[in-house]
């Protein structure tokens, strides 16, 4: 492997920073996650397609929350641990693997969440005002993710390819270090990876990109589509409906743009232009150790971002900040959305 004779020299923004703040983001997160499990667990009907979605998206968070300890730990601490300690194992393993694995789950089910928001929204609108190309997308399979037996079985899906990654991961990690012997646990190989860890990371950096261009161009077809009636037709009382769809796609959206899109720009960056200096090489694995921290921040976001497009949530935590609007517009923005 090109720079296998380079030692890695964390920062104190590495042994300092980074372990504060996955430590906040560990407290936050368990907090703020565990409270929306509660609200759910409560008050929530397990017949809605978004309870399904939100639920697993909860839980995935709560396994990322969970690796924060080790990830704090591994950035303090991993340039003193050795790497075939059992400490080192467990940072690895319990942080870095399962934070990663369950990243993408979450990214999944978030553009999953855009895609149904959308899908209700043509399901009940009047397909008239809708170009064929849609139709077409929409009769094909997009009414699935709007549907509560598909929601179930996709999630399922999800974490039976979870559960496949994070063993095939482990066992691949425990014939490796049979082989390779590192002085540190902070090593090359833990940060940027061989041939396998480059393969899977670049074909979960293609997968992003292409869920972040289909909640875009959801977002985009749904504004377009709505200018359209606009300009047509009268929204009535259909206009707060198509305002809550709206907005729900683009914090969905601004989520995936601020906290994943500028890791997974710099990613392949990274393993293109790895530079053969050390020093160099030292700055541009605590850039991309930063970035990852950005990416798990999200999980303390997503109480915020249910607070925001659920309302069963909304109803139990912000009674209090709700707008004043006419009772049977609610009701029927809830059962639209929902």
């Amino acid at each position: 492997m090109r720079n296998s004779t380079c030692v890695l020299h964390p920062s104190i923004a590495t042994t300092v920073a980074l372990p504060v703040i996955y430590s906040l983001l560990f407290i936050t997160g368990s907090f703020g996650n565990i409270l929306t499990a509660w609200v759910f667990s409560r008050q929530a009907s397990t017949k809605r397609t978004q309870y399904i979605y939100l639920v697993n998206l909860v839980t995935a968070n709560l396994l990322v929350c969970s690796t924060m300890p080790f990830l704090a730990g591994y950035f303090a601490k991993g340039h003193e641990w050795t790497y075939s300690s059992d400490v080192c194992r467990a940072a690895y393993h319990l942080g870095t693997t399962v934070m990663h694995v369950c990243m993408y789950v979450t990214i999944t089910i978030l553009c999953t969440i855009a895609l149904s928001q959308y899908a209700t929204l043509k399901k009940n609108n009047d397909v008239r005002h809708s170009p064929a190309v849609t139709k077409s997308l929409y009769k094909r399979g997009l009414q699935k993710f709007r549907q509560p037996k598909f929601a179930k079985y996709f999630c399922i899906f999800i974490w039976l390819i979870v559960l496949c990654a994070t063993v095939t991961t482990i066992t691949f990690d425990a014939r490796a270090r049979r082989e390779q012997i590192f002085h540190t646990c902070y090593n090359m190989k833990v940060e940027i990876g061989e041939f396998t860890a480059k393969t899977a990371a670049s074909f979960a950096t293609a997968c992003f990109f292409l869920f972040f261009l289909m909640v875009l161009l959801s977002y985009y077809s749904l504004t377009r589509h709505l200018s359209k009636i606009q300009k047509n037709t009268n929204f009535g009382q259909n206009h707060m409906i198509y305002r809550k769809v709206k907005r729900n796609i683009l914090v969905i959206q601004i989520i995936l743009t601020v906290c994943f899109l500028p890791y997974h720009i710099f990613r392949p960056i990274f393993y293109v232009l790895l530079p053969e200096d050390c020093s160099r090489l030292n700055y541009l694995v605590e850039i991309k150790n930063f970035l990852t921290c950005l990416c798990v921040s999200r999980s303390s976001i997503d109480p915020v971002m249910t607070l925001l497009i659920d309302k069963t949530f909304k109803k139990s935590l912000c009674s209090l900040f709700k707008k004043s609007v006419p009772d049977h517009h609610q009701r029927r923005a809830d059962i639209f959305i929902e």
